[in-house]
């Protein structure tokens, strides 16, 4: 069955922090409507859901089975290897200031273009691997504008660990976060091999006790898009 599709444009914003311009990919809903208000998901590694995640195929599905509530999804992309692990990688160079950019520039743009319900509680950053990552530490960090993340498979080393178990918020938020059981030994793009899985495994115990409602799960396959791309329907309906 075919469904409504929404449209894609592609913008370009300047950042103060980054000190350069950002591509932006804002998929609206078919129905989409100034009368209506909206929440927002902000994914990292944004060309990679809107190509390979199909994201915007299954938003407009899930929005014409009125599964989920009105949706903007924001995607931004990484201009290559080295830029995605400077801003992605909690110890790249550029790590924090596109937290910065992301809580003080992107959040105020899109509720000033775009007719958001304006709270953090309708507010979501996604992403895989190290795009999940950032997704994570900057909710964290700024848990009164982002209250939902969307993980699948996250980069998670010891300063992912302490920022979590440092966590002590009372602001809730919501997690949907999922690891592969063959990811104990996951293939990087790089040819090595990392064991992703037990590190998940701690970044859950890290978030129990916590104002955090965190939906884990384990699900079969590796660290991959044939793997990712099934859970977007799942994590879309979980949050939204």
């Amino acid at each position: 069955m075919e469904y409504p599709r929404g449209t894609v444009q592609e913008v370009l914003i300047e950042s103060a922090a980054l000190n350069e311009e950002v591509q932006l990919l804002i998929h609206l809903p078919a129905t989409f409507s100034h009368l209506y208000k909206y929440s927002l998901l902000i994914v990292q590694d944004g060309h990679d859901y809107f190509r390979l995640g199909r994201i915007g195929k299954i938003t407009d599905e899930l929005l014409a089975k009125k599964e989920i509530e009105n949706l903007i999804i924001i995607g931004i992309p990484y201009k290559d290897v080295e830029d995605r692990r400077s801003k992605y990688h909690p110890e790249g160079e550029k790590h924090h200031a596109y937290i910065r950019f992301l809580a003080h520039e992107l959040a105020p743009y899109l509720d000033r273009e775009f007719p958001t319900l304006q709270m953090g509680s309708t507010r979501a950053l996604g992403g895989d691997s190290l795009a999940g990552t950032v997704s994570l530490m900057a909710a964290l960090a700024y848990p009164n504008t982002f209250g939902k993340v969307l993980l699948q498979s996250p980069y998670v080393n010891e300063s992912v660990l302490k920022t979590a178990g440092d966590f002590n918020n009372n602001i809730t938020l919501d997690i949907y976060h999922t690891i592969g059981k063959e990811e104990d030994a996951a293939e990087l793009p790089n040819g090595k091999i990392a064991d992703f899985l037990t590190p998940n495994r701690e970044l859950k115990a890290a978030l129990s006790g916590k104002s955090i409602n965190h939906m884990y799960k384990e699900i079969d396959g590796g660290h991959t898009w044939k793997y990712w791309q099934p859970g977007l329907n799942d994590g879309l309906k979980s949050l939204f």
